[in-house]
């Protein structure tokens, strides 16, 4: 039974010969998002995830035992907060419906539909002030950037007022 299952699990996740050398040749300085996934393009005279991303996030342990995130955000990140601007992403809809006004952004491609995986600073919670059409294209949208995360619940970043642009 053990022998059938570890046989089963090698099967399942055994990697290409193709896929192996090329994993080989990789540049392992890189981070394993940068290896499969790059974020969303930067739109013209928008903001880059790369400075979204250089917030550092601290963390604890609650009584409970779960996790608790705080961010730090760079004197780029702070400047950026209560101004107007845009960003490209992915498209995760919170709501039911083929146009949404409460969705997630993401820097990167969803890559589960089961266990979505992004850090803080890798996505936004956007609130449009009307109705956004759903796709899983890269999505330019621009709104106003709240900063948060003092709460500890994970949340670093928020749009407000926003809308698809471009």
């Amino acid at each position: 039974m053990r022998s059938a299952l570890l046989m089963l699990i090698i099967a399942t996740f055994a990697v290409p010969l193709g896929a192996a050398t090329a994993q080989a040749a990789r540049n392992d300085n890189l981070k394993p998002s940068e290896t499969v996934w790059k974020p969303a393009p930067t739109p013209p005279g928008g903001v880059a995830w790369s400075v979204l991303e250089s917030t550092k996030e601290t963390t604890r342990k609650d009584q409970n035992n779960m996790i608790r995130s705080k961010p730090v955000f760079p004197a780029a990140v702070k400047a950026l907060a209560g101004k107007r601007i845009k960003v490209n992403g992915y498209m995760l809809p919170l709501e039911n419906g083929a146009s949404q006004t409460h969705f997630v952004l993401l820097a990167y491609p969803p890559d589960c539909p089961f266990h979505l995986n992004p850090l803080p600073m890798q996505f936004v919670e956007v609130r449009a002030a009307s109705p956004v059409k759903v796709s899983y294209d890269v999505r330019t949208i621009e709104g106003v950037l709240t900063l948060h995360g003092d709460d500890e619940q994970g949340i670093f970043y928020k749009f407000t007022e926003a809308k698809e642009v471009g």
